[in-house]
């Protein structure tokens, strides 16, 4: 069984996610689970006061990661490729790799919802490729000191633009002596993005490292 929560950057399809969590705490148990997560990386930013029960449950997942990395990063940098995420296990009946706007969770499925996704399937098996999978990456950027503007780093770091990176919500963490570091989403496609170039060839030089003094990565999540 199935649910498809389409369009989570738009009004209508936070509607429909705020609709969903009415009497929720989360998305699909009594507990923080990875679907949580996956629909917390689609969500580019809090959902206004006009979706209570979404801005509800982004403050409470919000809180669950915050919670789960107290420590003080030191500013670590990778040279080589890093180890792999452990990933989520599959669902049999699952796709490869998943729309970040289409998410399909617990709920129900339609006799029409089948067989119109059983005659999609079978139209594409003649040139079908095996696709990408992807990664919801938490990543830690850090100012050079309390005089950097955040607002310039954060616009620096999202102003970076490639095949397969989608940046989503983010939030100012404070660090200690008045400096707060930004703390973002971002999802990728694994074949096209290496999050250590990302941080070695983008975040942590010109024109970036004008604000930006080093980069870490919080959590790594295949979905």
């Amino acid at each position: 069984m199935a649910i498809t929560f389409s369009d989570l950057h738009t009004e209508g399809g936070l509607k429909s996610l705020d609709e969903f969590l009415s009497g929720k705490t989360y998305i699909s148990e009594d507990q923080l689970t990875k679907d949580d997560i996956k629909v917390y990386a689609a969500v580019l930013e809090k959902p206004g006061d006009s979706f209570p029960n979404a801005a509800n449950w982004y403050d409470v997942v919000s809180s669950n990661l915050a919670a789960s990395f107290p420590g003080n990063a030191q500013g670590v940098k990778f040279s080589g490729k890093s180890a792999p995420a452990e990933a989520a296990p599959a669902k049999a009946d699952a796709p490869a790799a998943d729309d970040d706007d289409d998410l399909d969770l617990f709920g129900d499925e339609t006799e029409e919802e089948k067989k119109a996704a059983e005659e999609r399937e079978a139209a594409k098996k003649p040139t079908k490729k095996k696709e990408s999978g992807k990664s919801s990456v938490l990543l830690d950027v850090k100012p050079w000191d309390d005089e950097t503007d955040m607002k310039k780093l954060e616009e620096a770091v999202r102003s970076i633009e490639m095949p397969g990176l989608l940046w989503g919500a983010s939030k100012l963490v404070p660090v200690g002596y008045g400096i707060k570091k930004l703390q973002i989403m971002m999802t990728i496609v694994d074949d096209l993005v290496s999050v250590d170039s990302l941080i070695e060839e983008y975040l942590t030089v010109e024109p970036c490292n004008e604000y930006v003094q080093s980069c870490d990565i919080v959590a790594f999540n295949k979905i």
